[in-house]
């Protein structure tokens, strides 16, 4: 079941479905508010809900709006692309023989059959990025293991829309957006540790922040980074 809610000149989309607890999201681009609450769960504690995290709702809104966005990528001869924070030109080499991409000095070499069209040429860079990010963050986690006295049992890399990671308590896995291969690499570092911490600590409370502190005194400055940097343009359906 579906409804609308109306908190001031905030609008809240609310989906009643068959699950536990209640969950609150605001997506980008312009800070769309929606609600997924249980099916048994009144419409006035629904709204009393969303009028208690209205001050954390203004926030996140405030933070998508300022977010910079990078522009449609249309694959294209010299359209800028980023490796680990570094700006390449791409370059595009057809050629019948399987696709390949290489860094080349100032330039990202894309090797590609003729036939080959934008869509496939996205397909082929991502996944390209997320065998990049996989190579980087095995490193990574050997380095901090033994930090936390923890074991990560498995790392997933995949396109995210509204996240730059996720865990998972009960399996000890993380998953990590393919977008972290074109930041700079201690923003990898900060998202790595951040989830690792989560596994220790779910929620953002007095001891995450104690542990993120002990662990990595400078998490705020990359914090900080990650989120100044521009975001992949994305097509919302809601």
């Amino acid at each position: 079941m579906a409804m609308t809610l109306k908190l001031g000149y905030i609008t809240v989309d609310v989906v009643q479905k068959d699950i536990k607890n209640v969950h609150l999201s605001v997506y980008p681009p312009a800070g769309k508010v929606r609600i997924s609450a249980p099916l048994r769960m009144k419409v006035e504690t629904i709204r009393v809900f969303a009028a208690s995290k209205l001050g954390w709702i203004k926030e996140q809104q405030k933070k998508i709006t300022r977010q910079d966005r990078e522009s449609p990528r249309e694959y294209i001869e010299r359209e800028s692309h980023y490796v680990w924070g570094r700006r390449y030109l791409l370059r595009i080499v057809e050629q019948e023989s399987p696709p390949q991409v290489q860094l080349r000095h100032n330039k990202m070499i894309l090797q590609v059959r003729p036939t080959i069209g934008r869509e496939r040429r996205r397909e082929i860079l991502d996944e390209w990025y997320r065998g990049q990010l996989r190579v980087a963050v095995q490193p990574i986690i050997a380095k901090w293991e033994p930090l936390f006295g923890i074991q990560v049992e498995r790392v997933f890399v995949q396109r995210m829309k509204t996240k730059w990671g996720s865990c998972s308590r009960r399996s000890a896995s993380i998953r990590l957006n393919t977008d972290l291969a074109k930041k700079p690499p201690e923003c990898l570092e900060y998202m790595v540790v951040h989830e690792m911490v989560h596994i220790l600590e779910p929620t953002h409370n007095a001891r995450f922040m104690a542990l993120m502190d002990r662990l990595m005194p400078n998490w705020r400055f990359y914090r900080q980074l990650l989120n100044r940097l521009p975001v992949r343009h994305e097509t919302w359906d809601y």
